[in-house]
């Protein structure tokens, strides 16, 4: 008995020492905040205002009719004179007949006076319902009247969620792309945007969850909070507008009305982006820049880029081929934004570039070729046949296709990159077949994708690029010998109380090691087909951990594996007694009682022959 009730004390200790640990970690994800004052009903409001008039109009037509039909004299059922009828009776008439119900003369026969006052006030009354009826249709087809009804109905939708959403302002295409990768991963997600057409083109579309979306101006505190700014299920806010300006004035909402609260931005320039990172918003993206970064890390790290791209992908689909770039003079068409991180990124790796601009006083390149590089001549110019690689970076897709037909033309043996600016254009570009296409609104949903579902995976991939390209390579031979080739899945884990299996033999103070843990439940002689990338344990990282590792309470591990492989894992995870065999091959019975009962009969096994043996 006192073995059951120490086991109860314990059970008892660990559940307060996780409330203890989980409930600052709660105020930080959620923030104290105060909830903003309950927003007048707009839908009322503009029906009351605009139904003002029309319902004066057949108020006042009503008061007069009623008054005049007791005003004029009557007669009874033999033909005598009467007074007029009375209030309540004048209205019942006036509201059948104005209704065009026509019940007839009630309750009895009308004089002379009375029926061409109820002529009167047929067409008085009529005349009123038209106008008041006109009104209405008037009221429903109102822009104002359907979008407030639209914004009412989804803050409705935002209200009733009780699940951990992400809160995505912009859904243009890098949107768009990181919608779809959270539905598939079923996470919940609120969406706002400012054109109608994209809102429209997301309710059409075929998503495996209910998202709730609303047109409406991200720069306004209020649209904001009515997609759930302050709901304690909000966990992110990520501007993904193409406007610098919106995504700035987002995150410094986010930062002055829950600060505690992560925010995602994407920034187009430096200056924007300086400015964001100096009032504290946690990860700001320009995909520019991290463009040109892929770009440089392909042409010179192919190891490095071929597993980012292995990592990065959609699991399931196929692996991408290695890559070699080559070497020697290249040429970059197109020098805005996009153009200027690609070279700055390139000349840090050392090569030599000619740029091609249409434009160079515009864009502040005194030594570039004038030209928009689709022509043979410009090309020639500067220098295609000596080339070894190009980049087509313009702002449109055709004309990067065109650069990029007109330079195999002259150049066969030419390397070439072509940026993709819009998802539409897919099919052009496979046809096409460069040898690396970059899609920048891809790149950067897929760096947000991460962030948000797995953030030891862009760790991962920060401290991945620290290593050489050979550490790059060994790693891909193990990540193709699980899954051969098709993308991995990655997904990182935390040895917290959900894990219920592993935290309880933890605190009982079973030393746990990463490769015992490693398993497959119905054979434990073999190994799931995963490779843990990187221990995370406070402040402390190990990247790749071996099989050694001891496991503690709290460790975060980020796995690469075969899809299908997370669940099994968890599940073993969960259950004790399943974890138990797992671990020592032993089957033990479950539940605490049980357990306790199978502990004395084992004690007792054990006392057994030392009874025997006393004198």
């Amino acid at each position: 008995m006192n073995s059951l009730l120490s086991v109860i004390l314990r059970r008892l200790k660990l559940v307060e020492a996780e409330e203890e640990t989980e409930k600052p970690k709660r105020e930080a994800m959620h923030g104290r905040h105060a909830p903003p004052p309950a927003a007048p009903n707009s839908v009322v409001f503009i029906m009351l205002r605009r139904m003002r008039a029309p319902l004066l109009v057949l108020i006042l037509s009503y008061a007069i009719a009623v008054l005049g039909m007791t005003l004029m004299p009557g007669v009874d059922a033999e033909g005598r004179p009467t007074p007029g009828m009375s209030i309540f009776h004048a209205f019942y008439f006036i509201s059948y007949t104005a209704t065009t119900i026509g019940f007839g003369e009630l309750p009895h026969a009308f004089s002379d006076a009375q029926r061409a006052w109820a002529t009167v006030s047929i067409y008085l009354t009529v005349i009123a319902w038209v106008y008041g009826i006109g009104n209405i249709l008037t009221l429903v087809q109102d822009p104002d009247m359907r979008r407030e009804i639209r914004a009412g109905r989804f803050r409705r939708q935002v209200g009733r969620l009780r699940q951990p959403f992400y809160l995505i302002c912009g859904c243009g295409e890098t949107g768009s792309l990181l919608l779809r990768a959270l539905d598939a991963r079923n996470q919940q997600a609120v969406v706002m945007d400012i054109d109608t057409a994209r809102i429209n083109a997301l309710e059409l579309g075929q998503y495996h969850i209910d998202t709730p979306a609303l047109v409406a101006d991200a720069r306004r505190p209020e649209s904001l909070i009515d997609a759930g700014l302050f709901s304690p299920y909000c966990t992110a806010v990520i501007a993904l507008t193409n406007d610098d300006q919106a995504n700035l004035a987002v995150a410094m909402t986010v930062k002055l009305l829950r600060p505690r609260l992560p925010v995602l931005c994407r920034a187009d320039t430096l200056e924007v982006a300086a400015n964001m990172a100096s009032f504290g918003s946690n990860q700001i993206i320009n995909p520019f820049e991290v463009f040109g970064e892929h770009l440089a890390m392909a042409l010179n790290s192919p190891g490095q880029y071929l597993l980012y791209e292995w990592l990065t992908g959609v699991p399931g689909t196929p692996l991408i081929q290695p890559l070699k770039a080559p070497a020697g003079k290249w040429l970059v068409c197109g020098y805005g934004r996009f153009g200027k991180a690609v070279v700055r990124n390139l000349q840090w790796e050392g090569l030599k570039l000619t740029i091609v601009e249409a434009e160079p006083e515009k864009t502040g390149c005194p030594n570039c070729i004038r030209g928009s590089g689709t022509e043979a001549d410009t090309l020639l110019a500067a220098g295609i046949t000596e080339a070894t690689g190009i980049v087509c970076g313009t702002d449109h897709d055709i004309n990067n296709l065109s650069i990029a037909m007109t330079a195999r033309q002259l150049n066969p043996g030419l390397f070439i990159v072509v940026r993709q600016n819009r998802d539409s254009n897919l099919s052009l570009f496979q046809h096409f077949d460069a040898h690396i296409t970059m899609q920048p609104s891809r790149i950067i949903a897929q760096e947000f994708f991460s962030l948000l579902t797995t953030p030891l995976h862009s760790r991962f991939l920060s401290l991945a690029r620290n290593q050489g390209d050979a550490w790059a390579y060994e790693l891909i031979s193990r990540i193709i010998g699980l899954v051969s080739d098709t993308v991995p899945e990655i997904w990182d884990l935390r040895l917290s109380r959900r894990q219920i299996g592993i935290w309880q033999l933890l605190h009982e103070g079973w030393q746990i090691n990463l490769g015992e843990l490693l398993r497959e439940p119905p054979d434990r002689e073999t190994r799931l087909p995963c490779v843990p990338l990187l221990l995370s344990r406070e402040k402390e990282e190990w990247l790749l951990p071996d099989d050694a590792t001891i496991l503690q309470p709290g460790d975060r591990i980020l796995f690469c594996a075969r899809p299908g492989t997370r669940s099994r894992l968890i599940k073993v995870l969960r259950d004790r007694n399943l974890l138990t065999y797992v671990l020592t091959g032993l089957d033990v019975p479950g539940g605490t009682v049980w357990r306790w009962l199978h502990k004395r009969q084992r004690q007792a096994a054990a006392m057994a022959p030392k009874i025997e043996q006393a004198p």
